[in-house]
């Protein structure tokens, strides 16, 4: 259960991901789906665990993949500006 918490910890800070790259839209609909992401695992904690294929559940779902795609997207852009800055320090 622990990784769950892990990767959802880095979901909630995807947003912020996607305001530094300008991408505002996919901001707010991770943000949406946060709220599903944290409202399925309560009531998967704290109460039973709810039906597969509700909404909560794919907002859960949808959420951990979206933002594996931010964090992805981050580092490659990461990667790319470092590599054009000692390219160009070096010329």
């Amino acid at each position: 259960m622990g990784i769950i918490v892990i990767f959802m910890l880095l979901a909630t800070l995807t947003p912020f991901l996607f305001i530094q790259s300008n991408k505002k839209t996919l901001a707010v609909v991770q943000t949406v789906l946060l709220v599903g992401m944290w409202l399925y695992y309560i009531e998967a904690q704290f109460q039973t665990a709810p039906a597969a294929f509700s909404v909560t559940w794919f907002m859960f779902y949808l959420s951990l993949i979206l933002s594996e795609v931010a964090w992805i997207m981050f580092i490659i852009n990461m990667f790319t500006k470092t590599e054009t800055k000692t390219k160009t320090n070096y010329q």
